[in-house]
């Protein structure tokens, strides 16, 4: 009886820990896959990108000044040359990736 108790609690503890550490990586995912070709790895976009696209890094006192409802709405809509993401991603995976960039922001 005890073993199946501490086996019930240990997989219980197992399955909440793989949950949370799911739920961090789906930002950094979802950054990777649609937003790091452009934004770059650490939000510093390639020159190229940078002047054809008017890409600026994370570090840029403009996009500082951004505040995570604008980064999500113009990730949502588009921003200049940015394509929208609404229909593409879901509402959830937009703020994950917007959080996972604010990380850039120093």
């Amino acid at each position: 009886m005890r073993n199946s108790i501490r086996f019930a609690v240990a997989l219980a503890a197992f399955v909440l820990l793989a949950g949370a550490v799911g739920f961090a990586q789906s930002g950094e995912a979802t950054y990777k896959a649609k937003c790091q070709s452009c934004h770059g790895a650490a939000g510093i976009p390639s020159p190229g990108i940078a002047k054809a696209m008017g890409v600026k890094p994370a570090s840029d006192p403009s996009v500082r000044s951004f505040s995570e409802e604008r980064m999500i709405d113009a990730t949502k809509n588009g921003m200049d040359k940015m394509q929208p993401f609404k229909g593409k991603l879901t509402d959830a995976e937009i703020k994950d990736a917007v959080d996972y960039f604010r990380t850039f922001i120093k």
